[in-house]
Formats: structure tokens, C-alpha cells, sequence
């Protein structure tokens, strides 16, 4: 049997759906299964013990570059896919598996798909299910069949994540980055609002890295280079504090993050890599809601100011962003040593 699950677009939502990606495996161990995922999140995949391969999907989302789903879809309609699973809700993503002569088609009947999908899922509803998306995946499979029962999920890991640590520690060799290092995501992609302050992130990352001896590196994608050089200059000096925004691959951070020493980040994709290599991570959570995307297991650990209106999951602030500007860096500070004092 040969299995093709479509992956998330998202580096958070791509962890998150690992549970069910593996319970997939679970239920089909002699299957082949093949990941079909954006570049930019193919990495996530690259040591999952669940997935014998990925296939890189390219061309935008969408209604646009149909061209390279043209191309996509006639190198899928070659590989004879049985099953297909499609952890996005969209509607392309069920027009390429349709065009493309997979025999049973499972999704959430969303975005106006349903007549693409063999087996339309209907929606959970509020209250149905538990809160936290890793749920959301597997309960798509328990109502496909695929699963009898929603498992028990308290942690979700990488695969690989000692290799990766081994890795990431000869890449900050390489950089000349002295270890043991603090590292820091202060971007994030939705919206300015799940942002800490820069300079907050900077005074907590130099007061860490003075303690345990170490150094400081700022990581971000490209389009986050300047808020990225920001905190790294209020960090310090160059040669303590380092910006890796845009200098990494997808696999070269997973890597460099495993080696950290701790993790300071936002509600972000880097949140859930960092948690699940088992790096000490802290988050600072305002508008979103920490029990349906927060990272688990006992490796993280949530800051929240306890404002009336958080969660409202705002892209932007419309009033004094006070879920964020009520953290303090010493607060943040302390929640770290905590949790690195809980491992111990």
C-alpha cells in the first residue's frame, strides 16, 4: 500500500500534526508513506522515523502557479498513491490529490472541497474534542477510520534530536559561536501582536548567557533580519551576541537549536521546534491561546500576563499591547532557570 500525506504549510502546525503522521505508521506499518511538503518545511521530516521519503511540493499556493501543480500532479498520478491524507484544509491541496487519480482521498470538508475528497470529514465541533491542535489531526483519522480511539499525546518529539544536538554543536564551532548558548526568536509570522518587546528579549538572552558563560544567537528568517539585528545589538557586542537571521536552512537551525542551552522565543514555529528537541524553552504568550497551539512536555514553559483581553487572537493590538509590555525580562529570566532546574 503507498500512503501520500500532504503536510502543513506551517513549521508550528507541521510538529503538531507529527502525532497523527505517526499514528498514520501505527495503524499501516508495512504501507509506504511519502510526506508531500512546501520546501521550506520538508526539513521537520527529514529524521521522522514514520515516513520512508519526502516529496518537495513546489509553486505557490493557491489559485496561482497551476503550472507546477500541473507538473506536481502528473509526477503523483505516476507514483499510484492509494490513500491519500491531507492534513491542510485548503482547496488546492484536495485539487491536486483529485487530478492526480488517488483512489480514497481523506480530509476536513473545508474551503469548498467536498466533492474532491472520498471521505469529507466533518468539522469537530467546539468542546467535542480536546482543545490542543494535535488533536485536531488525529481526530480527522479516528473519524476516517483510521483510528479506533484518540490517543494519549503529553509530548510531542523529534526524531533524531541527540544526532541534531551533535550536529549543531560542531555549526557553532564552525561559527566561532562560544557555547553554551541562549538562543533567541523574537519574530513572528501572524502578527505583530504575539511579539515581546526586543529590547526585553535582549536584556533577558545577556543576562542568561553572562551566568552560564556562553554567548547569545538571534535566529529569524530573512524578512525578520532587522528586528533580529536589533536585539542582537542590544545583546552585546559582537562575538557574544550573533544574528543567524536568513544564514540558516530549515535544518541547519533545527541543528544550531538543539545545541542550545535554552530557547527564549514567541508563540512561534521556532517555539515548537526548540520544545520538541527537548531544549529548556520559554515562551511569552499575549493574544493567542496557549492550551490549542502551545508547545508540550515538561521541556516548556509559558509566560502570560493575566490581562482581561488575552486571549483575543488580534493579528495587531488595537489598544497598549499590555498581554506583552507587562513581562518583564527578569520574570522571563526566572521561568528559564526554573525549568532548567526542573530537568536537572
Amino acid at each position: 500500500m503507498k500512503i501520500l500525506v500532504r503536510a502543513t504549510n506551517w513549521i508550528g502546525d507541521a510538529v503538531m500534526s507529527l502525532p497523527a503522521l505517526r499514528a498514520i505508521r501505527g495503524r499501516f506499518p508495512e504501507a509506504e508513506i511519502a510526506v508531500l511538503a512546501k520546501p521550506w518545511v520538508a526539513a521537520v521530516y527529514h529524521a521522522e522515523r514514520s515516513v520512508d521519503r519526502v516529496i518537495p511540493l513546489e509553486g505557490a499556493s493557491g489559485i496561482r502557479d497551476w503550472s507546477a501543480k500541473w507538473r506536481m500532479m502528473r509526477t503523483l498520478r505516476g507514483e499510484r498513491f492509494d490513500l491519500a491524507i491531507l492534513f491542510p484544509n485548503s482547496f488546492d491541496s484536495a485539487a491536486v490529490v483529485y487530478v492526480s487519480n488517488i483512489r480514497r482521498r481523506i480530509g476536513y470538508a473545508r474551503d469548498c472541497r467536498s466533492l474532491l475528497l472520498t471521505d469529507p470529514i466533518a468539522l469537530p465541533k467546539p468542546g467535542e474534542i480536546p482543545k490542543h491542535e494535535r488533536f485536531y489531526y488525529l481526530e480527522m483519522l479516528r473519524r476516517a477510520g483510521i483510528l479506533d480511539e484518540l490517543p494519549d499525546v503529553p509530548e510531542i518529539r523529534l526524531d533524531g534530536a541527540d544526532q541534531a544536538r551533535f550536529r549543531g554543536s560542531a555549526l557553532f564551532t564552525a561559527r566561532g559561536i562560544i557555547q553554551p548558548v541562549v538562543g533567541v526568536s523574537p519574530g513572528a509570522a501572524y502578527g505583530g501582536a504575539k511579539r515581546w518587546l526586543p529590547e526585553r528579549f535582549a536584556q533577558a538572552a545577556r543576562t542568561l548567557a553572562q551566568q552560564f558563560g556562553g554567548s547569545v544567537a538571534v535566529f529569524g528568517s530573512g524578512a525578520e533580519h532587522n528586528r533580529c539585528e536589533e536585539v542582537s545589538r542590544a545583546v552585546g557586542p559582537p562575538g557574544f551576541a550573533h544574528n543567524l537571521a536568513g544564514a540558516t536552512s530549515l535544518r541547519e537551525f533545527i541543528d544550531l537549536t538543539a545545541a542550545c542551552r535554552i530557547y527564549l522565543t514567541n508563540d512561534s514555529g521556532a517555539m515548537h521546534i526548540a520544545s520538541a528537541l527537548g531544549v529548556p524553552t520559554v515562551t511569552v504568550f499575549g493574544p493567542t491561546d496557549e492550551f490549542a497551539t502551545g508547545p508540550s512536555g515538561p521541556h516548556a514553559s509559558l509566560v502570560r500576563e493575566p490581562v482581561e483581553c488575552a486571549p483575543c487572537k488580534l493579528r495587531e493590538c488595537p489598544i497598549d499591547h499590555r498581554c506583552m509590555t507587562r513581562v518583564s525580562a527578569d520574570r522571563v529570566v526566572s521561568e528559564a532557570l526554573l525549568g532548567i532546574g526542573r530537568l536537572q
